[in-house]
């Protein structure tokens, strides 16, 4: 600690207090604090290293002497404090994917003895690991954080454990379990599935993806909209009958009555003339990459799962962008040199991730539409006569909201060992405000009426005000008329968080120099919403944006104006460029495995389009 003098304008004060300094201060405040919002501030000035002790490995130097050899030449990443034993550690093996350590343990060198005692385990791990590998999983390191782990592959991993169990006359109930896989890994996941379906199980899957869905023994479509437009049963039978019920949607996608098709001309995207360009990526199994990325198109990054395609984009482009252009002080991934930073004014990640933690946000507030709605009502005639203003209308600041609940229209109960149970606030039954503000109407309507409209509701009761009117629309351009106004962010998927982001860019005043970039926002996106979001993205580059997507969908793929192919597997078998170019070019290259997908898709007749 340092010692301080208090001094004021007329000299010392005579006091002395001890500053414990900035680190120490900061530590303090992270590990006393009860905020999130303050640990999340003070994670900004923290990082991750590897124990200097065990060099990241959590265990003593004397397990890590215990080796066992196999005559597979796996490549580990050896344990610095043991490197010169010969054979592998359990930390050697833990580093390895499911597919190394599959044909580690296959090729095992063990004496008679050994093999006696270790063949039942050896078994039992083969076929763990086999399973892991069918369902697409081969790439995954054994040692991976699950906080690292996508929805898809999470949920794989559960899968592959069920598989391993055999257990008969089970009912198996998946959500979109094929997120974030390769169409050639589909055919893995398709299978594995079928194995369950075959020794006597019930799989029950929810999907959008083609080759899934035609798959199935029998089909349930539910529709024909979204919200207040679907909620019954459009068509169901066995696969192929149920390709006749021409009323739903689904089939109509199905069947090529409705398709998304390539375009006509694409975009003269060149990036010799004007690209973002990346020398020398060496980030996780990266092999020191080269990438240029051309601007002013749509941009599709492509490769099997685990090809480097996220390290390439989320760990390295996006960070070292943000480093340069607003001076964030995220790492980024381990690289040379990057240049043609002068073509773009801004760069926008739009993910995934939440729009807000608590139901205070929703997606009225995020895209800033509500402020105008509070602007209308604060013009009203009574309004005016109570002098009310636009915070009147805001439930998040005292005077109009209702105190009882403080606007957020539920109340938290604390459970001890349980989640936060939510209840419906007794004194304002959900609508956020207290009796007083809830008597301003305009056309009929109150501000909590306002906030339980749907977005297609709401885009006609604003028909004559501009500003509510572009924003509430372009919500509705991106497929998410059925949401309410004031619907809480808890309450959104990950899709619908993202699609809200887009609206919000959309909705903006046109740029044409922005860096947009995505990660597989086809994630739970019905054939139709698929198609919505095209326009939308389209619609970004013609501006001339640049719109940088990860995707495994072969109709996003199709539509791009160039493509930069990684690959060729995934793991340690990738992490290189296979093919850059447009469309027709990638399905042409004999080494890429999205070029076989995307040729029949390229071929694809105008005839009967949507």
């Amino acid at each position: 600690a340092i010692e301080v003098a208090l001094t004021e304008r007329l000299g010392d004060l005579g006091k002395r207090v001890h500053f414990e300094g900035v680190i120490p201060n900061l530590q303090r405040r992270f590990e006393t604090t009860e905020s999130d919002f303050v640990k999340h501030r003070m994670a900004q000035y923290m990082s991750e290293q590897a124990c200097k002790t065990c060099r990241g490995s959590r265990l003593k130097p004397e397990a890590l002497c215990v080796r066992i050899h196999s005559t597979h030449p796996a490549e580990t990443r050896p344990t610095p404090i043991t490197a010169e034993l010969p054979g592998h550690s359990i930390n050697d093996v833990a580093s390895m994917t499911v597919e190394q350590a599959k044909a580690f343990f296959e090729s095992l060198t063990l004496t008679e003895e050994g093999k006696l005692i270790a063949e039942p385990v050896v078994k039992e791990v083969n076929g763990r690991l086999g399973f892991l590998n069918d369902v697409g999983l081969g790439y995954l390191s054994l040692d991976r954080k699950t906080g690292s782990l996508s929805g898809g592959e999470a949920q794989r991993i559960r899968l592959a454990t069920q598989v391993g169990s055999r257990l008969v006359g089970v009912c198996y109930v998946l959500d979109e379990p094929t997120i974030g896989l390769h169409q050639r890994d589909n055919t893995r996941l398709i299978r594995t599935l079928l194995k369950l379906r075959d020794i006597g199980n019930t799989v029950i899957m929810v999907e959008h993806d083609e080759d899934c869905i035609r798959a199935a023994d029998h089909l349930i479509d539910i529709g024909p909209g979204a919200g207040k437009h679907g909620g019954h049963l459009v068509a169901h039978g066995p696969m192929p009958d149920v390709l006749r019920q021409h009323q739903s949607i689904t089939i109509k996608y199905l069947t090529g009555e409705y398709a998304i098709l390539p375009p006509p001309t694409r975009r003269p995207v060149d990036p010799n003339k004007a690209c973002i360009e990346l020398k020398g990526c060496t980030e996780n199994n990266l092999k020191d990459v080269n990438v240029r990325f051309p601007l002013g198109g749509l941009i599709c990054i492509t490769g099997v799962s685990g090809s480097g395609k996220s390290t390439l984009v989320n760990q390295t482009l996006l960070p070292a962008l943000k480093r340069k252009i607003y001076g964030s002080k995220v790492r980024a991934g381990a690289h040379k040199s990057i240049s043609g930073l002068n073509k773009i004014d801004k760069v926008i990640e739009i993910d995934q991730s939440p729009i807000g933690r608590t139901p205070r946000s929703n997606p009225a507030t995020y895209t800033g539409v509500f402020d105008e709605i509070r602007k209308v009502f604060s013009k009203t005639k009574e309004a005016k006569i109570r002098g009310y203003e636009n915070g009147r209308f805001s439930f998040n600041v005292k005077g109009g909201r209702c105190e009882a609940c403080q606007g957020q229209g539920q109340k938290v109960i604390e459970m001890h060992f349980l989640p936060d149970v939510y209840v419906t606030c007794e004194v304002c039954h959900g609508k956020r405000y207290n009796a007083e503000t809830l008597e301003i109407k305009y056309r009929g309507k109150s501000i909590a009426d306002v906030l339980a409209m749907t977005v297609e509701e709401a885009l006609a009761f604003f028909e004559n005000f501009p500003a509510i009117h572009r924003m509430l629309g372009a919500l509705n351009d991106v497929g998410l008329s059925y949401i309410t106004l004031g619907q809480p962010s808890t309450q959104l998927s990950g899709g619908e968080a993202q699609r809200v982001k887009l609206a919000t860019e959309l909705g903006k005043s046109p740029t044409d120099h922005t860096f947009y970039v995505l990660d597989e926002p086809t994630t739970g996106l019905h054939f139709a919403d698929i198609h919505n979001l095209l326009n939308v993205l389209n619609r970004l580059a013609d501006k001339g944006n640049t719109v940088l997507v990860i995707e495994h969908n072969l109709d996003v793929i199709k539509c791009a104006d160039w493509i930069i192919d990684m690959g060729p597997e995934g793991g340690s078998g990738g992490g290189t460029v296979v093919a850059v170019g447009p469309p027709e070019r990638i399905a042409d290259h004999p080494q890429s495995h999205t070029a076989e997908h995307l040729r029949p898709k390229l071929l694809q007749t105008p005839a009967g389009a949507a």
